[in-house]
């Protein structure tokens, strides 16, 4: 999984409102030090059980999955931070040091938007 084009991003969720599903977008919304993503970069969560783009990999990327699930069941956004330590990321076989902190977003299908169509909403 690699990053993930703003356009490519769009498409997709485009694509899972056309399917009338529901989408969790995390974003990095903030860095300090080594960190694997810089902020900005985002991955999405389908209901199907698809995944795009990416928000670091390793121990980081797999919480955020979990957080991700989670969001997917109960429709509530969070920001969550992660310590990539020196000595946590020895343990995990790192290379990082720093700290991320990652927004996990819920973007609903919306009907009803005025405009005649559909389209996915922000909780």
């Amino acid at each position: 999984m690699g990053t993930i084009s703003q356009a490519e991003l769009y498409r997709l969720i485009g694509d899972a409102n056309g399917r009338g599903e529901r989408v969790v977008v995390a974003t990095v919304a903030n860095t300090r030090g080594s960190t694997p993503q810089r902020r900005g970069a985002k991955m999405l969560f389908f209901e199907n059980g698809e995944v795009a783009g990416t928000v670091g990999g390793g121990c980081v990327e797999a919480a955020v999955w979990a957080e991700a699930r989670e969001a997917m069941q109960t429709g509530a956004p969070a920001l969550h931070k992660f310590s990539l330590t020196a000595d946590e990321a020895s343990e995990e076989g790192m290379v990082c040091g720093g700290w991320m902190e990652i927004f996990v977003d819920v973007w609903e299908v919306e009907t009803g938007t005025g405009d005649g169509g559909q389209g996915l909403a922000s909780k």
